[in-house]
């Protein structure tokens, strides 16, 4: 039975990028993690859900017809509503971004299940979120850095993030692993360094982010069954020599 999600209070939600400690490096690292996965999305609705969604760039989607949805006005609001409750019709989108939408939301599972239903069949949902398994993940319990919005991110693994997504008939089809750093301390790391190539080619299950790729798969109700005609052979009355048929003077020849 699936664990729930839902919490009894609803943490706050960052404005922007920058409310997070380092969260333009974070933004910068996410879209170029992201732009070869949006140069294999296709369709004609593109849905960027959030704040932190909507400052991403997906100018390298083929898909130009994309609509930002968020609770509060933004800059780039295209419509206001609530992610629990979106205001699209069933089957109508053809991709979802979700950055670290569901790590502060209050029942990640509702704002799933909305995405689930406006999503088209073998449509694409992007989802990025944090690792509680990283060194962020870690520092996220210690008085570091108090004003940090993080302190409050919820951190669900890519497992079990997964184990959701399959359960409402979505298929995985990638993970990406995206930076190495406790997100906490004001120092900056440095996306191309050594230690981050290192870390990713070796420890990259403690990566502060992940990018989780999905596509909607639509199961037929019931199985249709082939209807198999066998045609009978029909047999023609031949006699035993042909050209010659036997009659009743016919003899023996020895």
């Amino acid at each position: 039975m699936m664990r729930s999600a839902l919490s009894d209070t609803t943490p706050p939600y960052p404005s922007s990028w920058k409310a997070l400690s380092q969260g333009e490096q974070i933004r910068a690292e996410l879209e170029n993690a992201c732009a070869p996965i949006l140069e294999r999305v296709f369709g004609y609705h593109f849905v960027r859900l959030g704040n932190l969604s909507s400052d991403i760039n997906i100018s390298s989607c083929p898909i130009k017809h994309v609509v930002n949805i968020t609770e509060a006005s933004h800059d780039k609001t295209s419509v206001r509503g609530i992610s629990r409750e979106l205001p699209l019709q069933q089957n109508s989108v053809d991709a979802f971004l979700l950055a670290a939408e569901l790590d502060f939301a209050q029942d990640p599972h509702q704002i799933l299940r909305e995405v689930d239903r406006a999503i088209t069949a073998n449509g694409q949902l992007i989802i990025a979120g944090f690792n509680p398994y990283s060194l962020a993940g870690v520092l996220k319990y210690f008085p570091i850095n108090k004003e940090n919005l993080l302190h409050q991110g919820r951190f669900f693994t890519s497992a079990r993030i997964k184990d959701w997504l399959q359960l409402l008939g979505f298929e995985i089809v990638e993970q990406e692993n995206v930076m190495y750093s406790s997100l906490f301390a004001n120092k900056r790391f440095l996306p191309g360094s050594k230690l981050q190539r290192f870390c990713k080619r070796y420890l990259p299950a403690f990566s502060s982010m992940y990018i989780l790729v999905a596509r909607k798969r639509e199961i037929p109700l019931s199985t249709i069954k082939p209807k198999w005609t066998v045609k009978k052979p029909s047999f023609v009355a031949a006699s035993a020599r042909v050209g010659h048929p036997q009659t009743s003077d016919s003899k023996n020849v020895m």
